[in-house]
């Protein structure tokens, strides 16, 4: 062992002695030098000693510290419940972002042909291309599409709107100007409102510790909703103690009440204050109306009659029973069910129209998935219409700028429009697995191109098999179908195959990349005209006595395709259901969409049901309209 290496671990004077050499001969200069070493393997022993003890003693304060710094923490978290108290009660903010464009709006024919349209400020030149007039503002703050009809009285067309900040998509709203005088014609523009709202539930819960619920009427967002609230100085903490959820810091004003919460792209929401009757969108009724009193629904013009339950053999009892319990449902449950409408017709008649949380008749609601059933019935209404299109009809036939598409996998060319609709197209398209490269989340971020991306979508299996997977674009992939195999624009369609003849208005279709209405879910249509997609389908196609879809197409539509999951099977993007009511079983088909969207139909007591829900990203919670609300007390309202 060398000496500089056994001095550093401190054994200077045992080293020494195995120095070869140390002998009699140099005795005196040895033992001088030995005097020496021993003086300084002393003084090093002493430093190393020295050390030890103060590192000990260090060590002893920093034990003695730890307790008194976790009773610090443990007092400025008490002190930060504590504080936080002060915000108990209900907080809330109703932000609109738009859009700015909107109102009345004025479309001059000029000397020589052209157009002019004004709106909001704006003042547009217009073009017109095959019958067909456009106008676009700058800045992509909007656009009129459309063309006067043959006697010239009536403007018909879309007003596409800018694009929205909460879900970032366009939406094309029908619009129908009037002449007022010779060239002139006039309307007004009502798009899909950018709407969010937010409100806070603080309250004290039975641990000592404050508790924060988070409401979003419009999209149940965030997904775990559930905050634990402490405040230091003026920030406010909103920590959600679930792994990898999402957690918030407000600022808040003392003086003037205010809670300002920075909420992702939508920037700061500033929440003010509210008691019991200024919570429209938080409670199921504003003002509180106590017992629930069943009232017939008012007659419109749009084509629904409407009469009373007994009218119509149903027993009203508990019909009021489901509605008094959603008026009694508390808002800070965040299981609680959030039904926004509730409409119910029999024999052809509207008899039950309620709303709640701030939606009335005249609020479009998000449809989310039930508006994919429109898909199939735009394919339905073209073929009636003469298109060249089928079932059968190959999917790739129709895109022959895309032919090497279908050739890279043999599997491609067997895939026909009726696997589509029935979303057995093997495609690698799962929404249910976030490693699926169809998933509808990886197509919608890309900026352009979706039904490219979607043909160009690799196999999983073959077409056609029993078993569907649920894919979102491959239903929207049936918009290119018609458009290739029609010509014609998508909300157009809509428009004069559909709306037009069920008496609808102000819906808003959103549209893809494309330009095109998105039919993978997401139509904003006012209830009583979306539960009429249930009525038409019950009538074997027909409205108010007027042929509106095929009967065999209506047939073909909801018989059974598939198996989507156990107990569940598919026909055309209708579920098909077997419930079960006092001994009997009753076969129900329905629209279904995330959040409670359900537009249920069960043929044999002649009776179409809609729910309109909230409860987004809830699936345990809004299946339960169909699995239990709808057997336990509407199905066992009817009496004959």
């Amino acid at each position: 062992m060398r000496l500089s290496a056994c001095r550093s671990l401190g054994l200077a004077l045992f080293c020494f002695s195995l120095v070869p050499g140390a002998g009699s001969a140099q005795q005196p200069a040895a033992a001088s030098k030995q005097a020496a070493d021993a003086k300084q393997a002393a003084a090093a022993k002493q430093a190393v000693d020295v050390s030890k003890k103060a590192a000990d003693a260090s060590k002893q304060g920093a034990d003695a510290k730890q307790p008194a710094d976790a009773a610090k923490q443990d007092s400025d978290a008490k002190q930060a419940v504590e504080a936080a108290k002060q915000l108990i009660g209900i907080w809330g903010v109703e932000r609109v972002f738009g859009p700015e464009v909107q109102g009345e709006l004025t479309l001059l024919r000029e000397q020589g042909g052209g157009w002019l349209a004004r709106i909001s400020g704006f003042e547009a030149p217009g073009r017109e291309e095959k019958k067909t007039v456009s106008v676009v503002l700058p800045g992509g703050q909007g656009e009129l599409r459309g063309a006067l009809t043959p006697d010239g009285k009536r403007f018909v067309g879309h007003w596409i709107q800018s694009r929205v900040i909460v879900g970032g998509y366009r939406y094309a709203t029908p619009v129908e100007l009037r002449a007022i005088q010779k060239d002139v014609w006039r309307g007004t523009v009502k798009p899909q409102e950018d709407r969010f709202t937010v409100y806070l539930i603080i309250q004290e819960a039975p641990d000592g510790t404050v508790q924060a619920v988070m409401r979003n009427p419009e999209r149940n967002f965030p997904p775990q909703r559930v905050f634990r609230v402490s405040m230091t100085g003026n920030t406010v903490k909103l920590t959600n103690t679930r792994e990898g959820a999402m957690s918030f810091e407000a600022t808040f004003d003392v003086k003037a009440e205010k809670l300002s919460l920075p909420f992702m792209f939508l920037g700061t929401l500033d929440l003010t204050k509210r008691d019991r009757e200024q919570a429209v969108g938080l409670y199921a009724r504003t003002p509180s109306t106590g017992a629930y009193v069943y009232r017939k629904p008012v007659a419109e013009e749009d084509g629904w009659a409407t009469a009373s339950l007994e009218d119509v053999g149903m027993d009203p009892a508990p019909v009021r029973k489901l509605v008094q319990s959603i008026l009694d449902t508390s808002p800070a449950d965040p299981a609680a069910p959030l039904i926004q409408g509730l409409l119910i017709a029999r024999h052809g008649k509207l008899v039950v129209e309620e709303y709640f949380y701030g939606f009335d008749k005249e609020r479009a609601h998000d449809l989310r998935s039930a508006a994919k059933t429109f898909a199939p019935a735009l394919v339905g209404l073209a073929i009636d219409q003469g298109a060249k299109l089928a079932p059968e009809t190959p999917v790739y036939s129709l895109f022959p700028e895309l032919k090497d598409a279908g050739t890279q996998d043999p599997r491609k060319a067997r895939l026909t429009v009726e696997h589509l609709m029935t979303m057995t197209s093997g495609y690698a398209c799962d929404d249910d697995n976030d490693d699926s490269p169809g998933k509808e989340e990886k197509v919608q971020e890309l900026e352009s191109g979706w039904y490219t991306y979607t043909l160009n979508l690799p196999m999983e299996r073959e077409p056609g098999e029993d078993q569907a997977v649920y894919c979102s674009v491959g239903m929207n992939l049936l918009g290119a179908v018609v458009h290739n195999a029609t010509g014609a624009w998508l909300p157009d369609l809509f428009a004069r195959s559909w709306a037009m003849p069920l008496q609808m208005r102000d819906y808003h279709l959103n549209l893809g990349p494309e330009g095109d209405a998105y039919l993978g879910g997401g139509f904003h249509i006012r209830p009583r005209d979306a539960l009429k997609l249930g009525q038409v389908y019950l009538k074997g196609g027909v409205w108010n006595g007027r042929r509106v879809i095929s009967k065999s197409w209506v047939e073909r539509s909801i018989a059974r395709h598939a198996v989507m999951s156990p107990g569940r099977t598919y026909g055309y993007a209708w579920w098909r259901h077997e419930l079960t009511v006092g001994g009997r079983t009753y076969a129900e088909y329905e629209a279904g969409g995330n959040g409670g969207q359900l537009i249920m139909v069960v043929p044999e007591l002649d009776l179409t049901v809609m729910f309109a829900g909230g409860n987004y990203n809830q699936v345990k919670v809004w299946r339960k309209f169909r699995e239990e609300l709808l057997p336990q007390y509407i199905l066992a309202a009817v009496r004959k």
